[in-house]
């Protein structure tokens, strides 16, 4: 029996839509924000970095609902989208006043990490485009019932950019599970984006309204007691001694809270150095809990992305009818690809994700 009631593949035009910002990231590569004289550009954004790894990795038919302000900014944005092969048909071009007064287009600068340092992101992404995006401007009818997406994702970035995002992203939530198409949300807490938006407690009155729209749910341990207030399994950043059974029961209490959710998943990572982490996954799906192989000592190159690299092989495991078990398998492999290359997005290849979710050997491959 199929965990999720999924629409079949020749009644839609997409695999899967998601709503969310993307942004310019900008990479200082071995050196420091503050100290570089260069940077590396990648496009990237928690919502849609699942849609091109659907796309790129694993070879489905994407879409992105976004908004960007129209100056060359944008357009560098757009030709790293190309790239992605993500469909632009739904990004919408808001005008440029010239100098970003009224609109402009985020920047995301991050560090990556080494040894002792950890990783630190510094983002610049006030009145954005997609921040000022309201309810009524998206034809969701168009992108749900006359051409059809099998699945719908969002998260809590999207919906912690303004007031209106929020009310955006539930708009959006409420006509997928009209059209029958599977709504996802990734909590993704991000403590910055809440701080002059009233915080944790307004975090958890939002997430709370919008998991209650979704099918499945994802994030990591953090961020379900910090969008959801639910107990921390383990003391906060503590990962010395995992215990599986005290995230399966978190998994099944919010499970239990939010009655229309089919999945609930985690990921568990202990970092530790920012170069080193123990990684793996668990999930509940039909009152059944499962565990991803735990892989000790993984060596990181870039953990950003490694949750949106998860959440992608986790859909698309459900999306090609495989077990809760084998899709969250692959969620956790992708995961871990997506965290050995530089930039927000995957360059892993569907060949790498089913031979590391096999267990595969890395002996060099020619």
């Amino acid at each position: 029996m199929a965990v999720l009631p999924i629409r079949p593949a020749r009644e839609c035009r997409w695999a899967l839509v998601a709503l969310g910002e993307v942004m310019l990231r900008l990479d200082p590569g071995d050196v420091r924000i503050a100290t570089t004289r260069s940077f590396r550009t990648w496009e990237g954004g928690g919502e849609y970095n699942v849609a091109r790894a659907l796309k790129r990795c694993f070879g489905l038919e994407t879409a992105v609902v976004t908004s960007l302000a129209d100056n060359a900014v944008g357009r560098l944005i757009q030709d790293l989208i190309y790239q992605g092969g993500v469909a632009q048909s739904h990004l919408r071009w808001v005008p440029y006043d010239g100098v970003g007064r009224s609109v402009r287009n985020g920047l995301n600068f991050t560090e990556r990490g080494f040894g002792v340092r950890a990783p630190l992101g510094c983002a610049d992404r006030g009145h954005t485009a997609v921040s000022q995006l309201r309810p009524g401007e998206i034809d969701w009818s168009e992108i749900f019932q006359r051409e059809g997406a099998r699945w719908f994702h969002t998260g809590g970035i999207f919906a912690a950019l303004s007031e209106t995002t929020a009310l955006v992203a539930s708009e959006a939530m409420r006509a997928a599970r009209s059209a029958g198409t599977v709504v996802s949300y990734d909590l993704n807490y991000r403590e910055s984006l809440w701080k002059a938006g009233g915080g944790r407690t307004r975090a958890q009155e939002v997430n709370s309204e919008l998991v209650g729209l979704a099918d499945l749910v994802v994030g990591n341990e953090e961020d379900y007691a910090a969008a959801l207030g639910l107990p921390l399994a383990a003391a906060e950043g503590d990962y010395s001694e995992l215990d599986p059974a005290a995230y399966e029961r978190m998994l099944g209490e919010v499970t239990g809270r939010y009655p229309g959710l089919r999945v609930a998943a985690v990921t568990l990572r202990r970092a530790l150095s920012a170069t080193r982490n123990d990684w793996s996954a668990i999930c509940v799906a039909g009152g059944q809990a499962h565990r991803s192989t735990l892989r000790r000592e993984l060596e990181i190159l870039d953990r950003v992305g490694g949750g949106d690299g998860f959440a992608s092989g986790l859909i698309y495991g459900l999306l090609t009818g495989e077990a809760a078990g084998e899709a969250l398998e692959l969620g956790a492999a992708h995961g871990a690809l997506a965290m050995t290359t530089p930039g927000d997005t995957s360059m892993a290849t569907l060949e790498e994700v089913r031979r590391v979710a096999s267990g595969g050997a890395v002996r060099i491959q020619r």
